[in-house]
C-alpha cells in the first residue's frame, strides 16, 4: 500500500500542525465576523484545489482517520458485503468515546493497495462528504475542519488560504 505522501502534501500538513493555534484562532474570529463570505470563500477555494487535488495519490483520510458511520450506512455496507448488520459492526466497527460507530483499525479495512475503495459505491456518508468544505454551511464544522487540516492536504492549503486573505 501506497503509505507516503508527496512532499508538498506532507509540508501541507505539517505547517497545519505547526500553525494549529493560530489556525484556530483565526477561523473562529473570521467565524463571528463574516459567517457567509466564509463559507462562499471555502466554497470557492475547495472547487480550486481539487481541480489539482487527486485523492487516490494520498488517500491519507482512509489510511488515518475513521468516517463515522450511521445505521443507514451499516446496513448499506452489510447488504453490499452479503453479511449481516450486526456481523458488519462486529467484524469492522467500534464505539468511540462519543458513541459513535468508527473503524476498529486504520487503514480502513477497504482502501485497496492503489488508494481506491473496495466499496466505493456503498460507501458511508461522511465518506461522500470528505473533507466537507464544499458543505453550504462550512462554519459549524469549523472546529471538524480545523482537525482536518492535519489529515487532508488539501484542506491545510485551503485554511491557510483562508486565513492569509
Amino acid at each position: 500500500m501506497n503509505n507516503s505522501l508527496s512532499s508538498t502534501d506532507q509540508n501541507s500538513i505539517d505547517e497545519a500542525k505547526k500553525k494549529k493555534k493560530e489556525i484556530k484562532k483565526k477561523l473562529l474570529q473570521l467565524k463571528k465576523k463574516k459567517p457567509k463570505q466564509i463559507n462562499a470563500k471555502f466554497n470557492e477555494l475547495h472547487d480550486e484545489e481539487f481541480k489539482n487535488m487527486d485523492c487516490l495519490n494520498c488517500a491519507n483520510c482512509c489510511k488515518t482517520t475513521s468516517p463515522i458511520f450511521r445505521n443507514a450506512d451499516i446496513n448499506r455496507l452489510a447488504k453490499h458485503l452479503r453479511m449481516k448488520s450486526g456481523a458488519f459492526t462486529e467484524k469492522y466497527l467500534r464505539l468511540d468515546e462519543e458513541q459513535d460507530y468508527v473503524l476498529k483499525n486504520s487503514p480502513c479495512a477497504f482502501l485497496n493497495s492503489d488508494n481506491t475503495c473496495k466499496v466505493y459505491d456503498s460507501r458511508p456518508l461522511a465518506c461522500r462528504e470528505y473533507p466537507h468544505t464544499d458543505r453550504k454551511n462550512v462554519v459549524q464544522i469549523i472546529n471538524l475542519t480545523i482537525k482536518n487540516t492535519e489529515i487532508c492536504p488539501a484542506v491545510a492549503r485551503i485554511v491557510e488560504k483562508i486565513i492569509q486573505r
